[in-house]
């Protein structure tokens, strides 16, 4: 009998069978797969053996065992803190956001007429961010609180500071993961560092900000606005880390002088996954705005008047700004943002104040009963944490009682324990640590005699005294908008939801052929355990015997990974591709570091790389200088050369793509390592695109010292509109020993970088989607698929090539995973420009490919291995009917100015419209091509104007008369 399993989860991924591979190599010129592999990918670098990875087992399979490996894990009740706090994630929005395709496919919303669901979403979230923290302006979420701590320092330090003005100040009572990142932060960009007690701190004229933490890790909520404003008086800028659920009852930071706020939103919905994913927040002045890092979502309008949401200001952004960028973020939290945004739709301002109040009356009752006990409270005003003076009883006796009853808490010191309470404390919960703390007996008080004794209000405190004059109490409204008052059933709320939903374009409707993203499945296999609880329920700093399923987990993803780039070691801290390039970068400082070759601060990176490249260079203390590249678009080996010589003393490091951002596999890979290596650097290869590389060559066989990689590309996490994202990175022997520490952990090198990301291994829980994906797959599979990748993109360049040309072509005259085509000679002869183009392909019901980068007036195919032919044939059959379009401009049978490309993409508002004015006909308009008589993808606005958004910057929910006032204006 043949072992093999009838039903090989390669065959679901891949889209060809091998009927269409044979049809696609006709056309592309080849009789075989493995002959156009060998034309396309160098012989130098190729991989002369099988991964070693375990054989390819089915999906029942895996989800067994991998329910096995995580069943280790004890899920207990968390109390730690620090941040992270268990809660109730609505079923309605785990089973329709979380769990949705619809929802989590989705890519980042640059085309925003296919996007407005999610942007109406992200606005949601910024308007529930500034409304609970008092602030202007908020961005549409950041990676982490540590990492939007350690933003905020660098907008201080590019707004306030200068010359003699470099110290940071950073409050003691901050989470003390928050200090350690932004510590890593500001080394390389000789930002001082100096954390104490904001008491006793003496500000003077060295100071350029402030960061504070409301409330205290340890739970006390100080009166930070004499401090602040005493700040502000040396020009210095304040920034408070605060909680959104807090915020509900306690004074906003916008009311006591903050200038940004910064935390996270994971207690909105979003489980703990041993430390992510969750959105972060970012609030600031409406002065500071266009210095903010992030995305921002903003109002404008389309084409006919009708209010219509974009990423506004995108100037600011890493890809613009490049090495003058100040943040190299890129991929930020959207999903995770959408789901805190639902949670705030659903509750609405009264369900938030009772979830509020309901967790400070079980503290405050706690905190009454712990002082009967005889413990003393080491803060008088607290929302849900409480520090626990333990007077001489033991500790290890406390933490006993604890395990027994799985109960986890904050270890502070030998006498001191923290316990933080949450939305699903129950008073029975109360009553259990009271017992814990009470020898295992309950108490002779009942949970009545506390309940009537404690405040309902805030502050809990256990005296009339000073209470009604405390300065700490939140008197404004919030969440006034009806977005937050309108939808409190599951019905309602399920409906606005898949409103949303439909109005934009995900993998559930086509294929999304953006260049350098890798847009591939996401199969349902590798996300069903995301939501397990013994995955999503766990603390990030939980005791390591309480999480041993995520450690065996970990072990084999980083064994996997080094297999797959041929490097030695791994570390899975990173939680985006731009961290991994940060993280990456700053493992070689340390590496010239420790071999006293610290002055080697000159970063070469070819013109064509990602913005992030330089940006991340930076932020690492690199000076950026650019190579050359020739007119293939390859890297210029001489200019290279040259500047590497040049440069010789003080080179650090080179920063290379992979197949290149061109989109080819170049011939001279090696070379380049060995001229860095040869003049004193190390090479860092950016894993981008590491879908042309899995099973067919290595980073690290080619000479690269260090490389990331995007999981949520090439290892199928989902964007999910724009985040989460993972990028460890995997690094050669010498490099290991620097991989990055956690103060709460043990990870990394003992001399190793300070910690990249909040969590010792940054969003935890969606690691099981790449180990579900390599184990599906097998090392054959991967193999496999990167092959039809390369197939896919070449099979389109081919059948494109005769009405767009393909820019660059690489060995053996055929591209990498991606294909460029120019689109630039039609502004001459249509008056048709590349973004005419993307929008028309939403008529056709497609998303656009990357648009005008790595070259102008250009666009970037990346079909992926998972789009079947018949998918391919779609998508060209499409671009060629465009190209025809544009035939018809040339040849004057359409207008010049109004035709189905400068009017694109139409709206059923206008398909149906009593008056039509156009010279084409409807049908042309909204039904180009067959299949959308079939099925019809419907853009829920017309053409959005970016310019009058970028000078008419709305970045909240607008009240409800505006969408009428605005049309009216146009009309």
């Amino acid at each position: 009998m043949n072992k093999e399993r009838p039903d090989r989860f390669a065959d679901r991924h891949i889209g060809p069978d091998a009927e269409d591979v044979q049809e696609m190599l006709r056309v592309v010129g080849f009789p075989t797969l493995d002959g156009m592999i060998d034309a396309a990918v160098p012989r130098q670098i190729r991989l002369k053996k099988s991964l070693a990875l375990p054989a390819a087992r089915s999906e029942t399979e895996l989800l067994t065992e991998l329910k096995a490996i995580m069943s280790k894990n004890k899920v207990a009740r968390s109390y730690i803190g620090m941040g992270y706090y268990d809660c109730i994630t609505p079923p309605v929005i785990q089973r329709n956001v979380l769990e949705n395709p619809g929802w989590y496919t989705q890519y980042t919303p640059y085309q925003a007429e296919i996007s407005q669901g999610r942007l109406e979403a992200l606005l949601n979230f910024q308007t529930m961010v500034t409304d609970l923290t008092g602030m202007e302006v908020a961005n549409a979420s950041l990676l982490d609180e540590a990492t939007a701590a350690a933003e905020a320092m660098t907008m201080c330090h590019g707004l306030q500071g200068r010359e003699g003005r470099n110290v940071f100040f950073v409050s003691e009572t901050c989470h003390p993961q928050t200090i350690a990142v932004v510590q890593t932060r500001a080394l390389p960009i000789g930002i001082e560092i100096v954390v104490g007690d904001h008491t006793k701190f003496a500000l003077n004229e060295k100071v350029f900000g402030v960061l504070l933490q409301y409330p205290a890790t340890d739970g006390g909520i100080l009166d930070f606005a004499p401090f602040i404003e005493q700040a502000h008086k040396h020009e210095a800028l304040a920034v408070v880390a605060t909680d959104l659920l807090a915020l509900t009852v306690i004074k906003p930071p916008g009311e006591f002088g903050a200038d940004i706020a910064v935390g996270s939103a994971q207690r909105f919905g979003v489980p703990m996954g041993y430390g992510g994913p969750h959105a972060a927040f970012f609030a600031t002045r409406d002065a500071y705005k266009r210095h903010m890092p992030g995305r921002l979502v903003g109002v404008s309008k389309d084409a006919q008047g009708k209010p219509a949401m974009r990423l506004a200001l995108q100037t600011r952004e890493q890809h613009i700004r490049r090495e003058k960028a100040t943040s190299n973020i890129c991929t930020a939290q959207v999903l995770l943002a959408v789901m805190a945004s639902m949670y705030a739709v659903y509750h609405g301002p009264e369900g938030l104040e009772k979830i509020a109040n309901q967790t400070l009356i079980l503290t405050a009752a706690l905190s009454m009963g712990l002082k009967k006990l005889g413990y003393e409270i080491r803060a008088s005003i607290f929302f849900d944490t409480l520090k626990i003076g333990l007077g001489g009883e033991p500790l290890a006796e406390i933490l006993k009682l604890a395990e027994e009853r799985k109960f986890t808490f904050r270890i502070v010191d030998a006498d001191t324990i923290g316990i933080s309470l949450d939305e699903t404390t129950s008073v029975e919960d109360v009553m259990d640590i009271l017992a814990i703390f009470n020898g295992d007996e309950y108490p002779n008080f009942s949970w009545e005699e506390l309940a009537d004794a404690t405040f309902v209000h805030f502050p809990p405190v256990d005296s009339q005294s000073e209470v009604r004059k405390n300065v700490m109490v939140r008197t404004s409204k919030f969440l006034t908008h009806p977005v937050f008052n309108s939808y409190h059933t599951e019905h309602e709320m399920l409906r606005y939801m898949k409103r949303l939903e439909a109005k934009d374009l995900s993998l559930t409707t086509s294929m999304i052929p953006l260049g350098s993203c890798t847009m591939k499945l996401n199969a349902t296999a590798e996300m069903i355990p995301v939501t397990w609880p013994e995955v999503g329920r766990l603390h990030p700093f939980a005791p390591r015997e309480q999480t041993e399923g995520y450690q065996v987990l970990f072990k084999q993803l980083e064994s996997w990974l080094a297999e797959i780039t041929g490097f030695t070691a791994v570390s899975l801290q990173p939680n985006a591709g731009s961290q991994g390039e940060y993280a990456g970068l700053l493992v070689i400082r340390e590496f010239q570091k420790q071999r006293k070759q610290n002055h080697r601060d000159v970063c070469l990176i070819p013109v064509s790389a990602h913005g992030t490249n330089p940006a991340s260079a930076v932020m690492a203390g690199f000076k950026v200088v650019a190579v050359a590249c020739d007119e293939q678009g390859n890297i210029d080996v001489p200019d290279l050369r040259a500047k590497a010589l040049t440069h010789r003393e003080n080179l650090g490091a080179l920063m290379v793509t992979y197949p290149s951002t061109h989109g080819v596999f170049e011939e001279t890979i090696r070379e380049v390592c060995q001229i860095v290596h040869e003049n004193g650097g190390q090479v860092y290869m950016d894993g981008a695109n590491m879908n042309a590389q899995v099973g067919l060559c290595r980073p690290g066989d080619m000479g690269a010292d260090v490389c990331h990689l995007n999981l949520h590309k090439t290892f199928c996490i989902p964007h999910g509109g724009g985040g989460p994202g993972m990028g460890p990175i995997a690094v050669a022997a010498h490099l290991a020993p620097y991989l990055p520490r956690h103060p709460l952990s043990e990870v990394g090198g003992v001399p190793g970088i300070g910690p990249v990301s909040a969590a010792p291994w940054g969003s935890a829980s969606i690691l099981t989607i790449p180990w579900m994906y390599i184990a599906l797959m097998g090392g054959d599979g991967l193999t496999d698929a990167t092959k039809i990748a390369i197939l896919n993109a070449n099979y389109i360049a081919k059948r494109l090539e005769p009405y767009f040309p393909t820019l660059y072509k690489g060995h053996g005259h055929l591209v990498a995973h991606e294909c460029i085509i120019d689109c630039r000679q039609f502004k001459a002869s249509a008056n048709v420009e590349v973004e005419d183009i993307a929008k028309r392909l939403i008529d056709y019901g497609f998303h656009a490919p990357t648009m005008s980068w790595p070259e102008p007036g250009t666009l970037m195919i990346e079909p992926t291995e998972s789009e079947s032919r018949a998918e391919l044939d779609r998508f060209c059959d499409a671009m060629i009917a465009i190209r025809g379009e544009i035939k018809a401009i040339e040849s004057g049978s359409m207008d010049r100015a109004d035709n189905p490309l400068k009017n694109a993409p139409h709206t059923a508002y206008v398909a149906v419209a009593d008056k039509w004015k156009h010279p084409y006909s409807r049908e042309q308009a909204a039904f180009p091509a067959p299949w959308t008589r079939e099925h019809k993808f419907w853009p829920s606005v017309g053409r959005v104007d970016n310019v009058y958004g970028d000078r008419h910057v709305v970045c909240t929910c607008l009240p409800v008369e505006a969408y009428t006032t605005m049309a009216a204006q146009t009309k």
